[in-house]
């Protein structure tokens, strides 16, 4: 055998072996991205629904912060008139 053959021999094994190294890497990145997709999902939603809570909780303390500040107001008038 040549020394040639034996060159073209060892380097075809070695581009198989690098052939399927990277065809396992393809398909882990690809479940990685999927899983990825998942969590990015899954946050979004999470946000979403903490967004329609502050959105809710705001719409609600807003009068009440009014009146608050009303009755606030009023006992200071109260007072002065008292005096």
């Amino acid at each position: 055998m040549d020394w040639a053959q034996i060159l073209v021999i060892i380097l075809a094994v070695v581009l198989a072996i690098f052939l399927i190294l990277g065809i396992v890497l393809a398909v882990l990145l690809i479940r990685i991205s999927r899983q990825i997709k998942s969590v990015t999902n899954s946050a979004q939603r999470t946000v979403n629904q903490i967004e329609h809570t502050v959105a809710g909780i705001s719409r609600l303390t807003s009068p009440l912060l009014v009146v608050q500040t009303l009755k606030n107001f009023m006992k200071r008038k109260g007072r002065k008139r008292e005096q």
